[in-house]
């Protein structure tokens, strides 16, 4: 099996290829290629390559499938004697990508 863990938006995706990963919204069409260039480790059968911090020969490329939105979060703060209630909602929105290769030359 071959993966990788790459970065995006300040955080840790583990991307297979093949599969989607949801990462932070990126400005792009839906349909074009991007490439994420910090790879923090790849994995290859038996053979582990790490990254310090981040490999400079190793390419992940996907392309967007849809952007979506997260799941509603909603908070409450409520202070009984004092009359105060507010409710406020956030949903976050996410890049949908598919791994298409994983490349380390």
């Amino acid at each position: 099996m071959k993966y990788a863990i790459v970065e995006s938006g300040g955080k840790q995706f583990k991307a297979v290829e093949g599969a989607t990963i949801d990462v932070d919204l990126l400005d792009v069409e839906v349909g074009s290629a991007v490439n994420l260039a910090d790879v923090l480790l790849v994995v290859e059968d038996e053979q582990v390559h790490v990254g310090t911090p981040t490999l400079k020969v190793a390419i992940v490329s996907a392309s967007v499938v849809d952007h979506v939105s997260g799941p509603k979060v909603v908070t409450f703060k409520y202070s009984p004697k004092k009359r105060i209630r507010v409710k406020t909602g956030h949903r976050q929105h996410y890049t949908r990508l598919l791994i298409e290769s994983i490349k380390v030359e």
